[in-house]
């Protein structure tokens, strides 16, 4: 039996200025739209048009207070192949909230407070 990756989700209060974040920000696209007739949710998956991996963006109708995120321990990682170039821009965009010159690597916080990491390319094997 094997198991492969799909997508993560993040619910979202303004799912068009989250779409508008990731867009801005990452580059991700939306690949695909649920949206029902009944109007109580909206599922919008983002893709990075290079892998399979998904990130779905849900909003929900009767949801009004911030998600409550805890210690937000958890986030997401993407390889930037220009990293100075990245930094550059989301340090523009205002928009990277813990930095760690050490080892190499940001985060990047979204509209709702998720953590996005971002790391430099690295070389394959």
């Amino acid at each position: 039996m094997r198991f492969t990756f799909s997508h993560n989700n993040f619910n979202v209060r303004d799912l068009e200025k989250s779409i508008q974040f990731y867009q801005q920000n990452l580059g991700l696209v939306e690949t695909r739209r649920i949206a029902p007739d009944h109007g109580k949710f909206i599922i919008v998956f983002l893709g990075d048009q290079q892998t399979p991996h998904k990130l779905e963006l849900t909003w929900l109708q009767d949801w009004e207070q911030p998600y409550n995120l805890g210690d937000n321990e958890f986030h997401l990682a993407l390889e930037a192949d220009d990293y100075e170039q990245a930094h550059d821009m989301h340090e523009k965009n205002g928009v990277i909230c813990y930095e760690n010159k050490e080892i190499g690597i940001y985060f990047i916080s979204d509209p709702d407070g998720y953590w996005i990491e971002i790391i430099p390319k690295k070389a394959r094997e």
